[in-house]
Formats: C-alpha cells, structure tokens, sequence
C-alpha cells in the first residue's frame, strides 16, 4: 500500500465518529501457537445505552464476528455493529494480525495475509466462546459473520470455500513481468510458494454470513461449491480497490444456493464503510469518495437494517421456531 494511503487509513481509523453503541469494551486475544496478539472491541446489548463496560443484557446471545477489508481495523463497521448490538446480538471484530491499519503493507503482506486472516476469526471465536469475561451470556450454537472486501474472502472461506491462489492477479506495483529476478520479486514468489503450502481454516460455528464486495478473483464454481451456509450478499455498483461488480456478479453465480443478493446503487467499493465526518471529507481522504448521486448516511441506514433482519431471521427466530 503507498504510504500516502496508509495514512489516509490510519487518520480514518483514529478519526472516526463514534458513538457507542449500548455495550462496548476493547478486548485483547492473547498470543498462542497460532498467531500474535489480536485487538478488538466488543459491542453488546446493555440495558443503559452508551455505556462503556456495561454488563451485558441477557443470556443465550447470538454472537457475530466481523472481518474488515485491507489495511482496515476493528473499527472499520462500528455503525454495523452498533446496530447488531441494540438488536440483541454480541458483535466482536479484530484488527488482522498481518492486515491492518497500522502495517505498512506491500505486496508480501496482501499474500501473506491471505493465509492468515481465516485463523485470526477462528482464534477470536474461541477466545469469545472460552475466554471471553461475559461467554456465559453466549449461544455457542448462534454464530454469524460480517466481512467486507478482504473481510468477505474471509468469510467465503470460513464457510468451505476453498481459494485457488493461481487465479490471483499481478499487482500493478510488483513489475514482476519485466524484472522476474529482482529482490523484490523473488520475495513474492518466496511468500506466494509459502501460501500455497499453508492449511486454510474452516469454521463449521460459523451458521449465516453477510458478505460485502468481497475480493474473489481466487474463487470459482469448483472452488465454492462446499459452501452451504446462508449468505447475504452484497456488491457495490462501481467496484473499486480491487474488487470489481463483475467478480461479486460471479460469486453470485457460483454459490450452490441462491445469496440473498443486494447491490449497492451508485455506491463504490468503500461506500460500504462508514459516513465519514466532516474533517475526513475536509481532508479528502480516498475512502470518502462517493459517486455522485451516492448518499452514504441513506444507504447504511438500510444496510444495517437489512443486515440485521437477515442475521435476527437466521439466529434469532430460527432458534424460537
């Protein structure tokens, strides 16, 4: 990622409007033989609004993870989760151990990362299920996902599908065509090699996602065809960092059951993070670049409603019927 952009990210994540929702309190995934340390948050019902460490509200809550984009953080779909937790759901979301805000990424991190992202979910949902002060107040057995961008490959694999990392295409920075030997280069096939070999993780937990643009060039039929879980997807009209309409358009295609399909009119790619503040559109960061005709606060009012309906319908009301 060019520094610039790296900034540009790490202003939003720092700048961000945010309101708390009824519950919320950061969290801390400890090191172990799988990966580093992983920070988050955790939004939670609460039976007095906006209050930090508020004890939970209720018992057999349904839990939904939340998996950001590239170069993204935790905090990257606050309103969403906010709207879950007021909707009686407990939503937990990390910053990725080799994908996030703070990494200055280059090409070796956006393949490394590939293979990793899948654990770091895994390791949050054991943490939450086992470790977590408030598990207790958890239905095991009601698990969601959330993932935007990288975040819905993630999910995509989470739920059986398996990725084949021959279909990625170049980077326009690696240069790897006309200079195959350089350092550069030989690290990538070096880490590529190294992604290939590694062991993606699945997470049969896991009941109902919602996936958002996500970044699926590496999928096909054959690829998804072990995913079975209910899907909500979602495509932005105009595609952007990497994602195009036409790649959503064929996830769409390959499932073996029908997503509940939603396309995001006029909407870019990060059209699907949060409305941005005054002070971000001031600074013209790359993220709040809409299409005209596009209105931000509109679209993720019935995003999140529509999310949340989808998620109640498959973890709430499944479970009393």
């Amino acid at each position: 990622m060019p520094l610039l952009r790296l900034l540009l990210l790490t202003l939003y994540c720092l700048a961000a409007p945010f309101a708390q929702a009824a519950g919320f309190t950061t969290i801390e995934v400890p090191a172990d033989a799988q990966g580093p340390t992983l920070r988050g948050a955790v939004w939670t019902p609460c039976a007095t609004p906006a209050t930090k460490d508020c004890p939970v509200a209720g018992a057999q809550l349904p839990l939904v993870v939340v998996s950001h984009g590239y170069g993204g953080s935790f905090l990257g779909h606050q309103d969403t989760a906010q709207a879950l937790a007021d909707a009686g759901f407990v939503v937990a979301a990390i910053s990725h151990s080799s994908d996030n805000y703070q990494i200055r990424g280059g090409p070796n991190d956006r393949i490394s990362a590939l293979a990793t992202r899948t654990t770091d979910i895994k390791r949050l949902i054991d943490y939450m299920l086992q470790q977590w002060p408030s598990r207790s107040a958890l239905a095991a057995d009601r698990i969601g996902f959330f993932g935007f961008s990288r975040g819905g490959y993630t999910g995509l694999v989470l739920g059986g599908a398996v990725p084949d990392f021959e279909r990625l295409p170049p980077l326009p920075s690696s240069n790897c065509a006309s200079a195959p030997t350089s350092p550069l280069c030989t690290l990538m096939q070096e880490r590529f090699r190294e992604l290939l070999a590694t062991p993606l993780t699945h997470d049969a937990r896991i009941k109902v996602a919602v996936i958002a643009d996500p970044f699926s060039p590496v999928f096909d039929a054959q690829g998804l065809k072990n995913v079975t879980l209910p899907i909500q997807l979602w495509a932005s009209a105009y595609g952007g960092d990497g994602v195009t309409p036409e790649s959503v358009a064929a996830v769409r295609r390959n499932l073996p059951a029908p997503p509940e399909w939603h396309v995001a009119d006029k909407a870019a790619h990060f059209g699907f993070l949060p409305p941005c503040s005054a002070t971000q559109l001031a600074a013209k960061l790359e993220i709040c670049n809409d299409e005209p005709g596009f209105d931000r606060a509109a679209f993720h009012a019935t995003l999140n409603a529509k999310v949340v309906e989808f998620l109640k319908r498959h973890l709430l009301q499944a479970a009393n019927s």
